[in-house]
């Protein structure tokens, strides 16, 4: 087989890839392996076969070829970031020129970029999918990406996981009814019956978004820890198959389960449920948890510390560490949302009773965080179906005078997808009933309830968490069980910037003396549910905050400040203390319209409001310091407010995303924040991208990580990061907690989240992963537990190596 190099540093070559096939699948347990595939035949080997018999893309029709990489000139459209190219020769045909990419760790987003000299223009086409062949060369599996660019520059991203065996055909709809469908769920059901593997949808669906004009195709991975190895063919348009409407319908089963395909934990009746809860009690009961832990989840064979009563942080031997109440070096490791405020889902039906959807500005409990809301039953009798596809895809719900109905709920508002508000269900909810009991109430909580907490807790202890993350149900705060971190929202009417991008709402406007107002009364309502209790690790507040892109155009990076700047002085307080200090920096209208090629007639227009289409480098870092002044504006009053309320309780900052993490929200952050808080949704945490970490010196904790699959779960949507299956997501969860204990200044990483989230979504955004350590049924996923245990267990001896 012969190749031609295409680039200087491509760093595989034919012989790499030959031993990479031939070590495809290869590991040091190969009985584990063996038992993996015998239960995936099992389990899913009917569907597989149905697939075969009646496979949709069996007589693929082409339309188009997109890219052809036996076409030399279109290697010019070929751009390379953080990865290496090679064109090989297939080995099915001489003739068939193959390209394989190796994406290399050095980069955070390694990229190929396909680039043709004029946009593909499919206007002419309808009704069809973008396809390519791949083949998995690595000898780990490759969560890969596939990004669409339109004229506008507006993205549409898909990605999948790929075995490392994996060589097959992979596919999703750009054009028809399938694509242009919004199922209010994130990941889609696959649309026809094919072995060709669907990717998942990355973007929020957009219907005015326009990709009759593809600009650019990029190929790309994210946070890799090691590199990674495909071969790329035949990127081509084809068409869709027949609509098949019966795809949604009884999707769900009475237990919330996926009626379509079978799993190994899948349940079949309540007998069976109950009987897998008293087997688990059973083991439960006789686990001692870790050893060498104290009271708090601390490590007693470490030095003692100072004991102050409550968690604090501390530098020790160059690594940073929390500290529990009783001075034991403590590492914060465990599920966040660990509650059921947000495990319900839309049943398609409404209520005619617009009350229902009233709202008061002096909620503090955002519409997501809502638990079960019971509606009057004179309400319901005004129920009507606000969707039938939705209706239809159960098979099961329980009438109103069932005894499982008091797991309905009612969401006012959703936050995306079809359906704008209307009646949820809580499977999960349900199958605690069915798997416990209700034997009763206390306090007004049911006896279920009450076990699902006493199980939780005894979970934690037995599995080796030492904590709970944020979001976790105020039951947990005095149960003096576990650790937890409390949280809180600053919701409220005061004024809100617009970012390029508001991706779970507008940003506050600090500067507003509302913002402030609010601020109190949330902290003062955590700080009642806290009650000063030591078993608090810390307190977080809000989560995500669209600050803007870290990279990225100037209205990318800077936009919640340019729409302050477009506001007027006497409507924006934000807009109030951006000219103040645009007047004390030039004084002069005319200094200021030098520096920033601008041609304001006075202060006056500036303070009016205005709008900029370019952009000078003096104008720039003006706005980069005014949004280093809107976070230190933020955090100021999160931090004093916090001080007052809790003042011996550690700040952990606000949660930001890593596309949501500008250098001027970090700088603000420091002065006030006794941890930081980032949310790092990929493979691991790599070491030069988050190197700067160890220049700011201060401890850090991942708020949110998570892997997962669509294998062996059920489930249509792997989550953020995935896997090729269920052995695969153990082994990566462990790979990104290595990568955590090695850094010194991490002090603990949360998973995201407890429990499966519904197949059918959300109620309040339609996610729906497989992201759980347990199933919707409480059924934890023993794979999982098994990684847990082997982290758990060592963690602390890891750390605290030389």
């Amino acid at each position: 087989m012969k190749y031609r190099q295409l680039t200087k540093k491509a760093s595989f070559s034919l012989s790499a890839i030959a031993l990479a096939i031939a070590l495809t699948g290869c590991s040091n347990d190969q009985q584990e392996v063996a038992q993996s595939k015998r239960a995936q035949e099992e389990f899913t080997g009917k569907n597989s076969q149905q697939g075969a018999a009646q496979d949709a893309f069996a007589n693929e029709q082409r339309i188009a070829s997109l890219i052809d990489f036996d076409n030399k000139e279109q290697f010019s459209w070929l751009h390379e970031s953080d990865i290496s190219l090679t064109q090989i020769t297939s080995s099915d045909s001489m003739a068939n020129k193959q390209l394989a990419v190796e994406f290399e760790s050095a980069g955070n987003i390694s990229t190929l970029r396909v680039e043709p000299p004029t946009p593909w223009n499919l206007s002419e086409y309808e009704n069809y999918n973008i396809a390519f062949d791949v083949q998995n060369t690595s000898q780990s599996s490759v969560h890969l990406y596939l990004s669409l660019e339109n004229t506008q520059g507006q993205i549409q991203s898909h990605s999948i996981a790929l075995a490392p065996d994996y060589s097959g055909t992979v596919y999703f709809p750009l054009d028809g009814i399938e694509a242009e469908t919004d199922s209010g769920m994130w990941g889609d059901v696959p649309h026809w019956q094919t072995q060709d593997d669907l990717m998942v949808w990355r973007s929020w669906r957009k219907a005015d978004q326009d990709y009759s004009q593809i600009k650019a195709l990029n190929f790309f991975t994210i946070g890799i820890l090691q590199n990674k190895s495909v071969i790329l063919d035949d990127v081509r348009l084809r068409a869709n198959p027949v609509h098949d409407a019966s795809v949604m319908v009884g999707l769900i089963d009475k237990y919330g389960q996926n009626a379509k395909q079978s799993t190994p934990l899948d349940v079949h009746t309540d007998a069976q449920l109950k009987q897998k809860a008293d087997e688990e009690l059973a083991e439960l009961a006789k686990s001692t948890g870790m050893p060498d832990r104290s009271r708090f989840g601390g490590y007693t064979k470490a030095p003692k510390r100072e004991a102050t009563g409550f968690f604090r942080t501390e530098k020790v031997d160059g690594k940073w560490w929390m500290v529990d109440p009783d001075g034991y070096l403590f590492f914060s490791h465990g599920p966040a949302n660990v509650r059921m405020a947000n495990m319900t889902t839309l049943t398609g039906i409404d209520y005619d009773q617009p009350s229902i959807r009233n709202r008061s500005s002096e909620e503090i409990t955002p519409e997501d965080s809502m638990g079960i809301v019971h509606i009057p039953n004179e309400i319901k009798d005004k129920r009507y179906v606000i969707s039938e596809a939705r209706h239809d895809m159960f098979q099961w719900l329980p009438s109103y005078d069932d005894e499982l109905a008091e797991h309905y709920s009612y969401r006012r508002s959703t936050h995306k997808g079809p359906i704008p508000h209307g009646e949820t269900y809580s499977f999960y909810r349900a199958n605690l009933e069915r798997r416990y009991g209700d034997h009763g109430e206390k306090n007004g909580v049911p006896s279920y309830v009450d076990t699902w907490h006493d199980v939780t807790a005894k979970r934690m202890h037995d599995w080796g968490f030492t904590s709970f993350g944020n979001w976790v149900d105020p039951a947990f705060y005095q149960s003096e069980q576990v650790p937890y971190f409390a949280n809180g929202w600053i919701i409220g009417d005061f004024q809100t910037l617009s970012g390029h991008t508001n991706h779970w709402g507008l940003m506050p406007d600090p500067f507003d003396p509302v913002f402030a107002q609010r601020a109190k009364v949330t902290i003062d309502a955590i700080a009642q549910n806290i009650q000063s209790s030591p078993w608090c690790a810390g307190v977080f507040i809000d989560n995500e905050k669209s600050w803007g892109e870290r990279e990225g155009t100037v209205s990318q990076r800077y936009g919640v400040i340019l729409d302050a700047l477009s506001k007027g002085v006497s409507e924006s307080p934000a807009k109030q203390a951006f000219s103040h200090y645009m007047h004390e920096k030039y004084q002069t209208i005319d200094a200021l319209n030098t520096a920033w090629s601008s041609d304001f007639t006075s202060w006056q227009a500036f303070d009016e409001g205005a709008t900029f289409e370019d952009y000078s480098a003096e104008q720039v870092s003006d706005l980069s310091k005014m949004l280093e002044m809107l976070g230190e504006q933020y955090f100021k009053v999160v931090h004093n407010t916090l001080e007052a309320a809790l003042p011996n309780h550690l700040y952990m900052g606000a949660r930001m995303a890593n596309w949501g993490m500008p250098d001027e929200i970090i700088t603000a952050s420091l002065k006030y924040s006794d941890v930081l808080s980032f949310n790092i949704y990929e493979e691991g945490v790599q070491e030069h991208y988050w190197k700067f970490l160890e220049e700011v010196d201060l401890p850090v904790v991942i708020g949110e990580f998570h892997i997962g699959s669509t294998k062996e779960s059920g489930m249509y949507n792997p989550g953020i990061v995935h896997a090729a299956n269920q052995r695969d997501r153990a082994k990566m969860y462990k790979e990104y907690m290595q990568s955590v204990l090695d850094k010194p200044y991490m002090v603990g990483a949360h998973w995201f989240q407890y429990i499966d989230e519904p197949i059918t979504g959300r109620a309040f955004d339609g996610e729906n992963a497989n992201i759980g350590f347990v199933t919707v049924t409480d059924m934890p996923y023993p794979q999982m537990i098994k990684a847990v245990k082997e982290v758990t267990s060592t963690m602390y001896q890891q750390r605290l190596a030389k």
